[in-house]
């Protein structure tokens, strides 16, 4: 009689051993799904908004190499590219329906370099560097403010509850339209203004305010708004688009700074128009979808 149990105890055995066997292999197929999918398991179509956003990203560094070499035209445009290809690196992504987590935090680790390294670097190693460790602390305080108001864009944009002016306003300058700002006293030393001290201190205080803007709980239209442009109006718009893109390519720093001067005029009109359309100014605890509002 002891046969049989010897004989079962063997067959239990062999069970165990396969039920461990096809948990084995279940862990190591987790393990493998854990590290992502393989290069060779990626399309295409999600991987070309990804490479747009890793060019953004050696525009952004090739200009702070070619500021250090002293050619600050080519550094400008590179920081300027990196805009352009930021721009359009979600809009492929939507265009392709690819758009992925991954890519969302890739464009964000890529706008710190592009919209906040870059054009401190560039602006210190051609002006603020005449101003010595003001200008160092102007050049910090612009890319920190550059993080932090990326990180606050972020935030915001995981939020599940929206105001109604989020799709049409920014809360603060955005990240790109501050690298176009903070780079006027370049444009404007390339036009022959002289990078002495004087200018470099002034260029300081304005890199300074820039970053308050950045971070500024202030309403700045986005350009989103659902609004189209009437039948009647589209010629106009797109004569003005090809004249303003022949002057830039014509007259390349005079419109920058022109571009620079004019957004900075137009954001109390923006902010105005913001508050006929919405009401009263944001509180610091309202509820209206800005940073310092309850969950």
């Amino acid at each position: 009689m002891e046969e049989p149990r010897h004989e079962k105890s063997a067959g239990n055995q062999e069970v165990a051993a396969e039920h461990a066997q096809a948990a084995g292999s279940q862990d190591t197929g987790s393990h493998d799904k854990a590290r992502g999918p393989r290069l060779r398991e990626i399309p295409l179509r999600l991987m070309v908004p990804n490479m747009i956003t890793v060019l953004a990203i050696c525009a952004g560094l090739s200009g702070i190499r070619l500021a250090f070499e002293n050619r600050f035209e080519l550094a400008v445009a590179m920081v300027l590219l990196a805009a352009f290809l930021d721009g359009i690196d979600g809009r492929i992504a939507r265009l392709l329906k690819a758009t992925s987590s991954f890519g969302v935090q890739m464009d964000s680790l890529a706008d710190i370099i592009n919209f906040g390294v870059a054009p401190a670097l560039v602006l210190y190693v051609f002006l603020l560097d005449q101003a010595r460790s003001v200008g160092w602390i102007a050049a910090l305080i612009y890319a920190i403010a550059a993080g932090l108001r990326l990180a606050r864009f972020n935030v915001m944009a995981e939020r599940q509850v929206k105001a109604r002016w989020q799709s049409e306003y920014f809360v603060g300058v955005p990240a790109p339209a501050g690298a176009m700002l903070v780079l006027l006293p370049v444009y404007l030393g390339l036009l022959g203004l002289a990078p002495d001290r004087t200018f470099a201190l002034i260029a300081s205080v304005y890199t300074v305010l820039i970053a308050f803007l950045m971070v500024s709980r202030l309403p700045v239209w986005s350009g989103k708004s659902e609004n189209r442009v009437r039948r009647d109006l589209v010629l106009p718009v797109i004569l003005v688009v090809v004249l303003y893109v022949a002057t830039l390519m014509t007259y390349t720093w005079e419109t920058m700074a022109v571009t620079a001067v004019a957004y900075l005029v137009t954001l109390p009109f923006g902010a105005r128009s913001w508050q006929r359309k919405y009401g009263d100014w944001p509180s610091a605890h309202g509820n209206d979808g800005l940073p310092g509002d309850s969950e």
